[in-house]
């Protein structure tokens, strides 16, 4: 609910508004449209023709008041300030005719102004000295209000109109004002101008007369013509009125009142002439700080008295002159002569006023404090003590009497009983429930808020004003200007305009149409931005049924694209499309395999579809967003040139490198072995790789019939005619006593004619026993016989000791070792002691660990226990 002190008063020509939205309110908007017309009629007549040009203006100020009341009676606004609750156009009221004009039930100011004035006689009576019947006379009550005092004679008795003329107006009348008797007011106007009000009975003050008069501006200098209530006027022009010091004119705009003192600068002396200052003109009459000084007539005195003007007067000396307590007079002394004392008592009244002085006349003043010792009392009567008579007496007992609020205690150190009005602030709720009292605390009802909410449409054209506490009772008042907010969704300025509203702007009833990045459009109800309600003008929210669920919340953007299209799956296969929401963004997977060219260029991904994200058709080459699988597989690539070596690299793209491998080829004969690399070696002809392989020297092969190597050079195949070697062998006899030396042709020959063939004869062997044994070899043969059986038994009886100085070194180390570990029984029985004591030691060790450990959880259980005790102690004390 908005609250504001600012009044928008309407065109007094524009009736009120009913605040209520049903059909059956217009009745009443009719009825407050004619009021208005018939209750304005002869004042607006009259205004009419008056030649001022902000008659207007000036009108819908005046009538401000009256409007306001008639919005607030048609709307059923009107509340009763003291009890909050709403004033019918039957109950008797009473209004306040001074400041507020407010209106009250009569039955709520009568209970309050009694109140009032008996709490404001209790309070007389108790601090004045006067009698209760005196006090009751003069007692006075307040408007709840304004707070204008009024006496207690003037309690309202009856039920009168508005202007006072008529008592219990009629309430059964449509086309009369509620509590207005419906003849002219006729009360006198404002600023006693000596006319009267031309309204119909009316609430709140009369407007300002309306009748033209001719006038004159504040300084005079301009005469107009001029409404009589608004008479008085400023013509803009400087004043230039002679001011006070008659030298100097008013420079100030056309004013009302008395002319500002005279601020023109200028060197002024003091009024003894001895000081100079620059001073305003209105300052110029100024005293020094200097005394005067002047000699007097008597020529013997100076003047003592401060800056003056004039003479300074006879010598205060000359003539009679008395001691300085005044006894004794002497006469016809001159005045340079002092007085002498007389030495009687001086008995001057002393500043206590009750005791006199106690010494001899004397000069200058008398004791300022009067130290006699009296018997006072304290101002409660508590404490009586003798005390010098200068001094106060004051007990330190606290006053217990309670205040005129009847809530607190004075509390007062030695109160004589009258006790000062409560200081504290009374700080109750108010009936509002919106403020508290700030009056200082006091005895019976709190005041009323005299807050006034001011509730008003959106654009402040139409309202009413309402006591504070009712406005979240009350409706808005119906305004029929069209709404001035701008609306903020696209569809602005196809919107057909719609009258002055509270809160936020309907919501637009067009499509949005708004389109979507795909393309399509949003074919929901506009959910625009809707302008914010002011908050000045917000309402207590109301519980309404909604019988449908918006489609969109308004200042929201719009939803994802609702509409169906066909969508390929995440891998871009041909024919896996699924029908699908637009705004979808689920990617689905087909369960195909991927498919996709790996980058090897050799195979294919075989993982399951995943999801492909093209990054440009013009580059030719996907990005992935998943990648597909690595090709983990060796290369398979034929090499050109042919080779039996596989390609070093994984599976690549292009052609595989030259194969580096060294390849290893013997020369044909077998005596070499040459290193080629393969791409070198595969790259030639089989003419050029037989030149290459060839050693060049001898062929070093074997003949296949004798035990000689090729002569031939290093060539391919067979060696050439194995059968006619040339070389010279030796041939002995089976005793080998006879040798001689045959061509190897010959004797391969011999041993054919044998029936042996020369490949089944081991090289040791060859061309033995080709030669026949004679008699010579038969006694050597003996000879050898006898000599191998003297050697035999020498050599077998040398071969033990051979075995076993030369016998294995392992087995001679195992040896050492077991010989090392054979130990005695003593060492045995100590060893066996060692283990049953450590296993003795650490059993024990084990049955402290455990005992110990038990008994300290038993401790820490314990002092758990009781730490839970002192806890619940504490919570739960004994009482």
């Amino acid at each position: 609910m908005s609250a504001t002190a600012n009044y928008h008063p309407p065109p007094p020509s524009q009736p009120p508004f009913s605040d209520s939205d049903s059909d059956s309110d217009t009745d009443n908007f009719h009825i407050g449209s004619d009021l208005s017309n018939s209750i304005f009629k002869a004042y607006l007549e009259f205004s009419s023709s008056s030649s001022s040009s902000s008659s207007s203006s000036i009108t819908a100020v005046d009538l401000s008041k009256i409007q306001s009341f008639l919005t607030s009676s048609s709307s059923g606004a009107l509340s009763c300030l003291i009890c909050l609750e709403r004033i019918r156009p039957s109950d008797p009221t009473w209004s306040c005719s001074s400041l507020c004009f407010a209106l009250f039930h009569l039955f709520c100011i009568q209970s309050w102004a009694r109140q009032s004035s008996e709490l404001s006689a209790a309070r007389a009576s108790a601090r004045l000295p006067i009698t209760a019947e005196v006090a009751a006379k003069q007692a006075t009550w307040n408007c709840p209000k304004c707070r204008f005092s009024y006496s207690k004679s003037q309690i309202p008795k009856s039920y009168l109109c508005f202007c006072g003329k008529l008592q219990d107006p009629p309430s059964d009348n449509p086309w009369i004002l509620p509590h207005s008797c419906g003849e002219i007011c006729n009360r006198q106007l404002p600023n006693n101008c000596g006319h009267f009000c031309l309204l119909l009975c009316h609430p709140g003050p009369c407007p300002s007369c309306p009748k033209s008069i001719k006038t004159r501006c504040f300084c005079g200098s301009v005469e107009d013509f001029r409404r009589c209530g608004f008479k008085n006027f400023s013509c803009n022009q400087p004043c230039n009125k002679l001011l006070d010091c008659n030298k100097h004119r008013c420079s100030e705009i056309c004013h009302p009142g008395t002319c500002p003192p005279c601020r023109a600068r200028d060197i002024y002396c003091c009024r003894c002439g001895k000081k100079e200052e620059e001073k305003d003109c209105c300052d110029r009459d100024f005293r020094c700080e200097n005394e005067c000084k002047k000699l007097l007539n008597c020529e013997k005195h100076l003047c003592e008295r401060g800056c003056h003007a004039g003479d300074c007067g006879e010598c205060p000396l000359q003539g009679k002159q008395s001691c300085p307590c005044g006894k004794r007079v002497y006469e016809g002394m001159p005045c340079d002569v002092a007085a002498p004392v007389c030495g009687a008592t001086c008995n001057k009244l002393l500043n206590c006023g009750f005791h006199r002085c106690p010494e001899r006349c004397h000069k200058g003043p008398c004791v300022e404090t009067c130290r006699i010792m009296v018997k006072k009392s304290c101002r409660c009567g508590g404490l009586k003590k003798e005390v010098p008579c200068y001094q106060d007496l004051s007990c330190e007992r606290k006053c217990l009497r309670t205040r005129d609020c009847g809530r607190h205690a004075c509390k007062r150190r030695c109160c004589d009983g009258n006790c000062p009005p409560c200081p504290e602030v009374c700080n109750k709720r108010l009936r509002c429930k919106n403020h508290k009292c700030p009056a200082p605390c006091h005895r019976g009802a709190c005041a009323p808020c005299p807050v006034i909410v001011t509730i008003s449409c959106a654009c402040g054209e139409t309202h009413f004003e309402v006591p504070c506490g009712t406005e979240m009772d009350q409706k808005p008042p119906k305004c029929r200007k069209l709404c001035k907010i701008t609306p903020l969704c696209r569809h602005a300025s196809n919107l057909k305009p719609h009258r002055c509203h509270y809160g936020a702007c309907p919501q637009c009833r067009l499509l949005c149409e708004e389109e979507y990045p795909c393309g399509h459009k949003c074919n929901l109800r506009c959910h625009g931005p809707r302008p914010p309600p002011n908050p000045e003008f917000m309402l207590k929210p109301k519980k309404k049924k909604l019988n449908h669920q918006n489609e969109c919340t308004p200042g929201t953007p719009c939803p994802p694209c609702p509409e169906l299209v066909w969508k390929p799956c995440v891998g871009q296969h041909i024919g896996a499309e699924r029908m699908m929401v637009c705004s979808d963004r689920a990617r689905f997977s087909c369960d195909n395999l991927c498919g996709n060219l790996l980058p090897c260029g050799n195979h294919y991904c075989t993982k399951t579809c995943h999801s492909l994200e093209i990054q440009s058709s013009s580059s030719g080459y996907h990005k992935r967003s998943e990648s597909c699988e690595e090709c983990n597989l060796p290369c398979q690539k034929e090499r050109m040139p042919k080779c039996s070596h596989p390609c070093p690299l994984p599976c690549h793209p292009g052609e595989c490198p030259p194969c580096k491998v060294l390849v290893k080829r013997s020369c044909h004969c077998g005596a070499m072995v040459h290193a080629f690399e393969c791409i070198y070696y595969n790259s030639l002809s089989e003419k050029d790789q037989v030149a290459v392989r060839s050693c060049g020297g001898p062929c070093h092969r074997k003949l296949p019939n004798c035990t000689h190597l090729c002569p031939e050079t290093c060539h391919v195949g067979q060696c050439p005619a194995p059968d006619k070697c040339s070389k010279r062998v030796t041939v002995r006899c089976k005793c080998q006593t006879l040798k001689k030396e045959w061509v190897c042709q010959d004797v391969q020959a011999a041993y054919r004619d044998t029936g042996r063939d020369p490949n089944d004869i081991s090289k040791n062997q060859f061309g033995l026993g080709l030669l026949p044994c004679n008699s010579n070899c038969k006694s050597k043969k003996q000879e050898v016989d006898s000599s191998l059986q003297l050697r035999k038994p020498k050599v077998l009886e040398k071969k033990d000791p051979e075995i076993e100085k030369h016998g294995p070194k392992r087995r001679k180390r195992r040896d050492r070792i077991q010989e090392d570990k054979q130990v005695s029984r003593l060492q045995k029985f100590v060893a066996t002691m060692k283990r049953l004591l450590l296993f003795i030691i650490i059993v024990v060790a084990l049955m402290a660990v455990t005992y110990y450990g038990y008994k300290g959880l038993l401790r820490l259980s314990d002092w758990m226990n009781d730490i839970e005790a002192q806890r619940e102690r504490r919570r739960h004390p004994r009482i």
